[in-house]
This record gives C-alpha cells, sequence and structure tokens, in this order.
C-alpha cells in the first residue's frame, strides 16, 4: 500500500508482472505504474517467433526498459521468455517474489495478431494465435494466482481487444482469442474473489504501436492503412489511439479508485462498438 505522504506514486510499496513489456502497450504501461511508484517485472519473448512473421520486442529495448524504471528511482527486473513456456513463466514469477516479495499487478498483454482467411488458415497459425493470446495469459496467470493468494489481494487485468467483444473480417484465430480471454476474465473473478482478487478485461481499438508496422509489412499496406480498415472509430480524425491512453486506463483499473471494479469489461474505442 501507499506510504503517508506519496499520494502521488500510488503504487509505492506494490509491484506490477507485465508481459511483452518490451515495447507497445506494455511497456507504456510499465513506464506509467514505475511513475506511479511501482516495481517492475518485465516479461517478453524479445526474439522474432515463427508466426506471424514479424518483429516483436528485443532484448535491447528490455534492458532500455529497466534502466529508464531505475532512472525514475524504481527497482526492475526483466525476462526473456515466450508465454508459452510455463517453466519460463515460473522461473521469472519465483525470481520476481524473491526479489520483491510479492506481486499485486498482473498485466497479460503479450499477444499477437495477424490476417487470415478460415479456409486458407493453417493449423500452425491456429494454434500460434491461440497459444500465445489465450494460454499464454493462462499459464502467466497460473503461476502469479498463487503469490496474490497468499498475499489476499491483487489485480489482473487481460489486455484483450475490441474483437473480444465483436467480430472481424480474416480475424477468426485472433477473434476467437480475445472472445475466449474475456470469458478467462469473467471466470476468474468469480474464482479470484474470496481471496481479495480482482480480474478485469480492456479493449482497445487499434493502439498506435510497433505491431501495425508488422501487420502492414505482412499485407502489403501501411500501417495507417491497416488502423483504417475496422473503418468504426466514431471520433474524427482518430485512426488509432496511443499506448499511453491504454497506460492511463490500466493505471486506474489497477489502484485502489477501482476496488469495486472486478469481472468487467472495459472499452476504450473511440466508439467503435457503438456502431
Amino acid at each position: 500500500m501507499s506510504a503517508p505522504g506519496e499520494t502521488d506514486r500510488p503504487f509505492a510499496g506494490r509491484v506490477a508482472f507485465i508481459t511483452g513489456a518490451a515495447h507497445g502497450q506494455g511497456r507504456a504501461v510499465a513506464l506509467a505504474l514505475a511513475e506511479s511508484g511501482a516495481d517492475i517485472v518485465a516479461f517478453d519473448v524479445a526474439a522474432k517467433i515463427e508466426y506471424p512473421a514479424y518483429a516483436q520486442g528485443s532484448s535491447a529495448e528490455l534492458d532500455s526498459l529497466v534502466a529508464e524504471v531505475h532512472a525514475l528511482g524504481r527497482r526492475a527486473l526483466a525476462f526473456v521468455g515466450d508465454v508459452r513456456d510455463s517453466a519460463a513463466i515460473q522461473q521469472a514469477v519465483d525470481a520476481a517474489v524473491a526479489e520483491f516479495g510479492r506481486i499485486d499487478v498482473l498485466f497479460n498483454n503479450a499477444g499477437i495478431v495477424a490476417y487470415a482467411a478460415a479456409d486458407k488458415m493453417t493449423e500452425l497459425e491456429w494454434d500460434a494465435m491461440i497459444d500465445v493470446n489465450l494460454k499464454g495469459p493462462f499459464l502467466v496467470a497460473r503461476s502469479v494466482i498463487p503469490v496474490m493468494k497468499a498475499q489476499r489481494s491483487g489485480v489482473i487485468i487481460n489486455n484483450s481487444s475490441v474483437m473480444g467483444l465483436r467480430g472481424g473480417n480474416r480475424l477468426s484465430h485472433y477473434v476467437a482469442s480475445k472472445h475466449g480471454l474475456t470469458g478467462l476474465t469473467k471466470a476468474w473473478a468469480i474464482e479470484l474473489a474470496p481471496w481479495g482478487i480482482r480480474v478485469v478485461s480492456i479493449h482497445p481499438t487499434g493502439v498506435n504501436t510497433p505491431m501495425n508496422d508488422g501487420l502492414a509489412e505482412l499485407e502489403g499496406a501501411t500501417a495507417i492503412e491497416i488502423a483504417e480498415r475496422s473503418a468504426g472509430n466514431l471520433l474524427p480524425g482518430v485512426p488509432w489511439i496511443e499506448a499511453s491512453d491504454v497506460a492511463e486506463l490500466v493505471l486506474y483499473l489497477a489502484s485502489d479508485r477501482a476496488r469495486y471494479a472486478t469481472g468487467a469489461q472495459f472499452t476504450l474505442d473511440a466508439g467503435l462498438l457503438t456502431r
């Protein structure tokens, strides 16, 4: 809990475990939480994976994140690992608890996206999407939940998508994975409430991150064209939102100000779902 006189650092004394932390939304959330007083555990694959064939985060980005957290006066640990690797996850969680003694916030953020027609999609493409976006959050939470149960407190924030609440063209594997994550959120909220653990999901529209560049490369398009495919944001001149906008929402949901929010879905979609 925050120490007296530290109202400007409401996460002082707390520890956040963030997957997909090297860049994009994960990095923005890590820095926002650190600025608000949290110590950070950053977990990222930090390498190109078989599918989708665009660049993920890097070890250099993880190193620079740790340096930025330190510059904010907070502690940080970084781990290179795949959210599909239960042993790597458990090793990171055990090391985090050994170093910090607790984990108060889990931001299940690591995820992938790519387009594929349903009748052309390979099993590798389907399996990779489900394994990273759905099995991954399960494996990470499975290791973190016992820590939170022992504390009798904690917040799990699952980064779903607007596609976790609607359909999408040539995105059936992605949509299935994100709807599954929404379902996990509701189930975990019920199961973990007796230990004082809250679980929520967030549902952003397109976010201005390096993932757009990767999708654009695969699709032979520009990043802005990828963003405009959803063609549903109500606010004029908003093809996407910024990672900092996602970080603001996560800061609120992880804080005591949201102490009664659990099992719920929070959209940050510039009005897209209103259509």
